[in-house]
């Protein structure tokens, strides 16, 4: 997820440049790059799906998308599936209480 407020007039070829550029990342990762707006009611989703980029918009007819907190002044932010389904949700991250789980990760 980008951390500041992006151009929502820019398509594939500028929001790849702000991949790219700002966020240090590839495009073409398969990832999926999320950019909100200056007042948070539209976001863009750009992905690489092997063959292209997809673009999803959405505008918000009221209220605003949360963004994560985080701990670090970057320029972008990972986000989980999850996550990311609560923000298009509307659904505060804050009120979401996750019950402990094993991770490998963390073991």
């Amino acid at each position: 997820m980008y951390g500041k407020p992006a151009d929502m007039r820019k398509g594939f070829d500028g929001l790849g440049a702000i991949v790219s550029r700002e966020l240090l990342q590839s495009p073409l990762s398969g990832d999926i790059f999320i950019f909100l707006n200056k007042r948070r009611n539209r976001i863009k989703l750009l992905h690489w799906q092997g063959d292209g980029f997809a673009l999803y918009c959405k505008r918000l007819e009221r209220g605003t998308y949360e963004l994560p907190r985080v701990s670090t002044a970057s320029a972008g932010m990972e986000i989980s599936a999850q996550q990311l389904l609560l923000i298009l949700e509307g659904i505060s991250l804050l009120s979401v209480k996750e019950r402990k789980r094993y991770s490998h990760m963390n073991a």
